[in-house]
């Protein structure tokens, strides 16, 4: 799985980061850094968190064959 986040649409509600901190996180200037490949014990957080945010600003890309 990888993950992008369209940093145009995203406006830092944190919901992916309460729901996979193992993935999505802030920096020190509140914006939005994250892991594009996640491992794959994560895959279910990081389902959850494209989910849970509010401007669908997460897609994930399922790169297996």
């Amino acid at each position: 799985m990888r993950i992008t986040v369209d940093m145009d649409l995203c406006d830092n509600h944190g919901q992916c980061v309460f729901a996979a901190p193992e993935v999505f996180a802030f920096d020190d200037e509140e914006r939005l850094v994250y892991e594009a490949a996640p491992a794959a014990e994560l895959y279910d957080d990081v389902e959850h968190a494209a989910a849970a945010c509010p401007l669908r600003a997460i897609t994930l890309i399922d790169d297996q064959p």
